[in-house]
């Protein structure tokens, strides 16, 4: 038997795991990287986050993927070396979080590895039903694996989209099996370059949970504040706080079809960007107003969004509870708009959960690289219109 393979097995057999979760997003700030204990599996999981960190990526990272992030044209030679060069980076920032911890790779398990989203093409963004719904994450599991020495698990949305989903949110996931209560009907709600959340009924319910993407969170701020600002994000809202919202514009921008669509659903910086953006200020005559003014009205925009589709699902309920993570948790002035915007809802950090908010996407992937290894299909058959898989491509350091 390959060393490896009875390594595997052997580390499938153990009571507990540990496993480093990877999450890159959209924005490109950096990548969290956390260390989970992790025991069991289904809704018997326990997760502890032993370690977070987030490693700041260099401007050249940055401007690499920007060279082919959600563009249909780009340079197939730069798309190829970026999927090994994500990889290479990754382990090195892997290596590095390990040093600084001052744990040694031998006492990892596993690395679960999102990659970098470069494209996402489900049939319900692209209209084209000449090909399957798609989605392109790079960073190669393999690189990250043979740099590090430690086993690696990636690639986990293809299985998504080869057992008949879109690839997209997979949050519901792990969400299900760990967040689930008696008696609040909750809304995970994740603020990242797109917004979205998992609605989970209280036990009782005879609903059924559900991830779903619902519009802009802060991809197309970011894109802007790059643009017209020279800085990757609006820090604590200091430029909308600056800006009044622009009726015409955000009437125009909320127009967008994607936005009445059924739940569950998926969209991604394709659709929402500053050509989006651009569309819009023509239609509505807005094409000279302040930046300032348009930052205001693109927090609204996502604060509007967001509102609408939680009261869409929370219509009827009672003791619903919505918990926020993501960037977007760090804009003031949007938390302070959805809160207004939802009264008669409790409104807190995912923190309240007692897991570190800016650490739960990392820590998703840990729990599905978790079920992979150990876990079942049906563990999640509960949950509405996603394919009851276990995901991901599992890479051998040698």
């Amino acid at each position: 038997m390959n060393s490896m393979i009875e390594k595997l097995y052997k580390i499938a057999k153990k009571d507990s795991r540990f496993i480093i979760g990877l999450m890159s997003g959209t924005s490109l700030d950096g990548l969290d990287i956390a260390l989970c204990k992790i025991s069991n599996s289904g809704k018997s999981t326990v997760v502890s986050l032993e370690n977070f960190i987030t490693m700041d990526y260099d401007d050249e990272f940055r401007t690499h993927i920007r060279g082919i992030f959600a563009k249909r044209s780009i340079d197939q030679q730069l798309l190829s070396g970026l999927n090994a060069y994500i990889g290479h980076v990754h382990a090195q920032l892997i290596n590095q979080a390990l040093q600084k911890w001052g744990i040694s790779k031998d006492a990892i398990d596993c690395i679960a590895s999102h990659g970098q989203t470069v494209y996402h093409a489900p049939q319900s963004l692209t209209k084209d039903t000449t090909m399957p719904n798609s989605t392109l994450q790079i960073g190669d599991g393999d690189h990250i694996a043979v740099k590090t020495g430690i086993i690696t698990i990636s690639d986990f949305r293809q299985k998504h989209i080869a057992a008949g989903g879109e690839g997209a949110p997979l949050a519901a996931y792990g969400d299900y099996l760990l967040f689930s209560h008696p008696i609040e009907n909750r809304f995970l709600l994740n603020i990242g370059g797109i917004a979205n959340y998992t609605f989970i009924p209280n036990q009782g319910s005879d609903q059924k949970a559900f991830a779903t993407d619902i519009g802009p969170g802060n991809t197309i701020m970011n894109q802007f504040a790059k643009e017209s600002f020279h800085v990757e994000m609006d820090k604590d809202a200091e430029i909308a706080k600056k800006g009044k919202v622009i009726k015409s514009l955000i009437d125009q921008l909320l127009k967008e079809p994607f936005l009445q669509d059924e739940f569950p659903k998926t969209t991604g910086p394709e659709l929402f960007n500053l050509d989006y953006l651009k569309s819009c200020q023509m239609k509505s005559d807005s094409l000279s107003a302040s930046p300032e003014d348009i930052m205001a009205t693109l927090n609204q925009f996502t604060a509007t969004c967001t509102v609408a589709a939680i009261q869409k699902q929370s219509e009827n309920l009672s003791q619903v509870h919505i918990y926020i993570s993501g960037g977007g948790l760090h804009n003031p002035l949007l938390v302070d708009k959805i809160k207004a915007g939802l009264p008669h809802h409790q409104v807190d950090s995912f923190a309240d959960l007692g897991m570190d908010p800016d650490a739960k996407e990392a820590v998703l992937f840990a729990l599905l690289a978790n079920e992979t290894l150990v876990g079942n299909p049906d563990h999640v058959s509960q949950i509405k219109d996603s394919p009851a898989v276990c995901m991901g491509k599992i890479s051998l350091p040698e």
